[in-house]
């Protein structure tokens, strides 16, 4: 089983900047992209973005394109959210997962990290 593990959350000023870690710790054969997720108090949780292993494939969602990046890091098996300008009042835990993903299909996501809070104040 894999084991995801986020880092770098925290409490920043709307407009500022943060970059959330995921590190997994194996890359199995089915694991062929990674993905951010949020879910803010009394909400559901809503996809944010991910990106494949494989040639580093992208998808975004609308409310985050242009001021968010997903990048990875495929030596240290570790994903990168850098969040820009972030909006005032958004609170939420962000968490990574693992799964298969292939371009033009349905993502299906099977490991799951704990999740890191990000606060943004205004």
């Amino acid at each position: 089983q894999v084991q995801l593990v986020e880092s770098g959350g925290g409490l920043v000023q709307a407009g500022e900047s943060l970059r959330l870690s995921c590190a997994a710790s194996v890359r199995t054969l089915s694991m062929t992209a990674m993905g951010w997720f949020r879910q803010a108090p009394g909400k559901e949780r809503e996809f944010v973005a991910q990106i494949t292993w494989s040639g580093g494939t992208r998808s975004y969602a609308d409310s985050v394109k242009g001021r968010f990046t997903i990048s990875r890091d495929s030596a240290k098996n570790t994903v990168y959210l850098q969040m820009n300008a972030l909006k005032p009042g958004v609170t939420a835990v962000y968490s990574c997962a693992a799964g298969r993903w292939l371009p033009g299909y349905a993502p299906s996501y099977n490991d799951w990290g704990q999740g890191i809070q990000v606060t943004v104040s205004s």
